[in-house]
C-alpha cells in the first residue's frame, strides 16, 4: 500500500486500534502481547485509567500557553523530581533527543561561565544511541546514522565500551564531560557495571568535568529503581530523561545540580511545547503511580521472574538464544539467529519485541506487568523460538 509518509521506517503490516494494559488489539480483534511498550515509552501500559483521567481532565481546561507564563503543573512536577532525585533544577522538553541536546548545551555552558569556553568536548562510548539530531548522532557516533548528513558535529570523542585506558586517554584540557547510558538500549541491552559507574563518578571529580547520564530508556522505574544509576550509589551532574516519564505522552526533561545548571539563565535555552499543561498533567500522573510505595519493588520482582523464565527459554532453545541480558524490566536476548527473524516470529506468535544492536531483541514490558502475563510472554517467546528451530531443521533437511 502506497503512503505519503516519508519512508524512513520499515513498518510491519499491522494496525492496532486500541490497547489495554500490556495488550494491543488490531482492527480484527487480534490480541498482541506488547513487550515493546512503544520502545520503553508506555511505562504503565496502554490506557492506564489514572493517566487517561489526568489527560482528559486537563484537556477540558487548557492545553497550551507557552513558557512566557507560569505553568503550575510543571512547577509541581519539577519539585517532585527534585525531591526524588539528585537534581536541583529541571528543564522540560518533548523528547529524548531534545533532552540530550539540552544536557550537552548545559555542560558546555557550565565551563564557559567558569571561564573555560575551550572545554566543550564530551567523551561518549561505542554502541551508544542518544537521538537523531545532528548533535546526538555525532554523540552516538554510529556510522549508519551519520552517513550522508555532512560533516559530523564537532565536540565528541568516542571510546570503546568498557575500555578504561582509552577513556582516560580521551580526556584532555578541552573535555567538558562524559556522557553514558547506564544501560545501553539501542546498543543491545548492555548494562554498565556498577563499579564502572562509580569509577566514572570518581574520574569526573578528579578531572573537574561533568558526568552526564542518558536515562531516556533506563529511567523512571525501568530497572527496578527510579533511575538506573541508583543501583551504583552515585549521582550525575546532568541527566537526560524521556520515554517512560510521559507514559506515552511526549515528554522529556533535563535534570541537573545547581552547580551544573548555573549557566542556563534567561534566554540561553527554550522550547515552544516543552512543559505544556497536557504533558505536565500526564507526567505528574505517572509519578503518582511509579513513586507509590511498593511499585518499584514490584518491578524488581517481575524483572527477576522474567530473567529466570528467559534463562529457561535459553536452555530450551540454545540454537536460537545465546544470552540473556539486562536489569529489571529492561531485558534483552542475544541471538544466534538474525534478530529480525526473531522479531517476525514473535509477531507471528502475537507478541511485540524490539530489535537492537549486537543482534539483540529487547523485552520492555509495561512496568505494571503481572506474573500471569510473564508466563504468557514465555509461552509466546517459546513458540517463536520453536518456529525458528523448525525452519532451521527444514533448511538442514533440504
Amino acid at each position: 500500500m502506497s503512503s505519503s509518509l516519508l519512508p524512513t521506517y520499515v513498518r510491519a503490516d499491522v494496525v492496532f486500534e486500541r490497547g489495554e494494559g500490556p495488550w494491543l488489539v488490531t482492527e480484527r480483534g487480534e490480541r498482541y502481547l506488547d513487550f515493546g511498550s512503544g520502545i520503553a515509552v508506555n511505562s504503565l501500559g496502554h490506557a492506564h485509567p489514572h493517566l487517561v483521567k489526568a489527560l482528559t481532565d486537563q484537556a477540558q481546561r487548557i492545553w497550551h500557553t507557552s513558557n512566557l507564563v507560569r505553568i503550575p503543573g510543571g512547577e509541581t512536577l519539577a519539585d517532585r523530581l527534585v525531591a526524588s532525585t539528585f537534581a536541583d533544577r529541571v528543564f522540560f522538553c518533548n523528547s529524548g533527543a531534545e533532552a540530550l541536546e539540552g544536557a550537552i548545551k548545559m555542560a558546555r555552558k557550565y565551563h564557559a561561565v567558569k571561564g573555560h569556553p575551550e572545554r566543550f568536548r564530551i567523551v561518549t562510548f561505542e554502541g551508544a544511541f542518544h537521538g537523531r539530531t545532528l548533535a546526538t548522532i555525532a554523540a552516538g557516533g554510529q556510522a549508519k546514522y551519520l552517513e550522508g548528513f555532512g560533516p559530523k558535529v564537532e565536540g565528541f570523542d568516542q571510546v570503546p565500551f568498557g575500555d578504561h585506558e582509552a577513556l582516560r586517554a580521551a580526556i584532555t584540557d578541552a573535555t567538558a564531560g562524559i556522557l553514558i547510558e547506564p544501560v545501553q538500549g539501542e546498543g543491545g541491552i548492555r548494562p554498565v557495571p556498577n563499579q564502572c559507574l562509580r569509577g566514572l563518578r570518581e574520574l569526573c571529580d578528579e578531572k573537574g568535568i561533568l558526568l552526564i547520564l542518558d536515562e531516556v530508556q533506563s529511567g523512571v522505574g525501568r530497572t527496578g529503581r527510579f533511575f538506573a544509576h541508583e543501583w551504583a550509589g552515585i549521582t550525575p551532574d546532568i541527566m537526560a530523561v524521556a520515554k517512560g516519564i510521559g507514559g506515552g505522552f511526549p515528554l522529556g526533561a533535563v535534570l541537573a545540580t545547581q552547580e551544573a545548571a548555573q549557566g542556563m539563565t534567561a534566554g540561553t535555552h527554550g522550547t515552544t511545547f516543552g512543559g505544556n499543561p497536557l504533558a505536565m498533567a500526564v507526567g505528574n500522573a505517572v509519578l503518582d503511580v511509579v513513586l507509590e510505595e511498593g511499585f518499584l519493588a514490584h518491578v524488581e520482582k517481575m524483572g527477576l521472574l522474567m530473567k529466570q523464565r528467559l534463562a529457561e527459554l535459553r536452555d530450551r532453545h540454545p540454537r536460537v538464544i545465546a544470552e540473556v541480558r539486562g536489569a529489571g524490566l529492561m531485558l534483552g536476548l542475544k541471538l544466534n539467529v538474525p534478530n529480525g527473524d526473531f522479531t517476525v516470529a514473535a509477531r507471528d506468535a502475537r507478541m511485540i519485541v524490539i530489535p537492537a544492536g549486537d543482534n539483540v531483541v529487547r523485552l520492555l514490558p509495561p512496568l505494571t506487568i503481572t506474573e500471569a502475563e510473564v508466563g504468557e510472554a514465555f509461552a509466546r517467546l517459546d513458540a517463536a523460538a520453536t518456529a525458528i528451530e523448525a525452519r532451521l531443521d527444514a533448511r538442514g533437511a533440504a
